[in-house]
């Protein structure tokens, strides 16, 4: 089972079609996908990668493994209430805690976090037009986005088989793109009722996966997805996720064009459905929008 792949380089000309649809694809079905030529400047992703690994070395790890969770590591463990990680997070916007970042990650991480905070509100414009509106709609339904990142490490974990990583989750917001490790695996995405795993980064991809509030104003159509990240006993996986989500004041509802009509009278539906009762749910539905829209 291969993950999408959508190449950012075929919008731009005979291609777009193709490419458009296999994104629509990718959030109608999967939740997830990678990106690749996103236009994200590759020598400065390394640059943000290699930083924090040193900032994690030089100021994180031990502090992590002094823990008292981490020293309590065993079979007592309670893994539903633990997270292995060692982690910070950067604002960016609107309100932006820039001096809280640590020094060395500092100056790459801000360029970045730029260029990323472009790239989603590119995505959610394409989003929009693949959705059938305006391709403004979620930047405007997003209400003044709100814009962070999480630099996470996970680290090396004798005991794997008694902690989590991460515990399974949706996210909250919007979109995430996330710079991961190039080596060691972990992160796992729920397709089709099992866990997939997310294979470490090849190349200069980056990975994308749609938040809760997606789902709810595309009424349900793009899917926010369950995952999770396993803790690993070979090594330290790093996690640099960047979260376009919605401004704490938006107010989220789905997209009035894509609610199945937002009023009809009762009757006119069963009036129709007893014709039709035996047929496809999903087509019995598309009909009763198109003719009580």
């Amino acid at each position: 089972m291969e993950i999408p792949v959508i190449n950012l380089d075929e919008l731009d000309g005979e291609k777009r079609g193709k490419t458009m649809s296999l994104l629509h694809e990718a959030c109608e079905k999967w939740g997830f996908f990678w990106l690749d030529n996103h236009g994200i400047d590759e020598g400065l992703m390394e640059k943000v990668k290699e930083a924090v690994n040193q900032h994690y070395e030089m100021s994180m790890k031990e502090s992590f493994y002094n823990s008292e969770m981490a020293k309590a590591l065993g079979p007592k463990t309670n893994a539903s209430d633990v997270d292995w990680e060692s982690s910070f997070f950067y604002r960016h916007q609107p309100d932006c805690n820039f001096d809280d970042v640590p020094s060395l990650v500092r100056k790459p991480l801000q360029e970045f976090v730029e260029q990323q905070a472009k790239l989603a509100e590119k995505l959610s414009e394409l989003l929009s037009e693949n959705l059938g509106l305006e391709k403004n709609h979620l930047k405007n339904a997003f209400s003044d986005p709100f814009i962070g990142t999480k630099v996470a490490k996970y680290p090396k974990c004798s005991k794997p088989e008694h902690v989590m990583g991460l515990r399974g989750h949706t996210d909250a917001g919007g979109i995430i793109l996330l710079l991961q490790d190039d080596k060691v695996p972990g992160l796992e995405f729920m397709k089709d009722g099992e866990w997939l795993p997310i294979p470490p980064t090849e190349g200069h991809k980056i990975f994308v996966n749609l938040g809760d509030q997606v789902e709810v104003v595309s009424n349900g159509i793009y899917k926010s997805v369950r995952h999770r990240v396993l803790a690993d006993k070979d090594g330290s996986r790093l996690s640099i996720a960047t979260f376009y989500n919605p401004g704490a004041d938006a107010i989220i509802s789905p997209a009035p064009k894509l609610v199945y009509p937002s009023r009809y009278r009762f009757q006119d539906y069963l009036n129709y459905y007893t014709t039709v009762k035996f047929s496809d749910k999903a087509a019995r539905f598309r009909t009763i929008k198109q003719m009580f829209v």
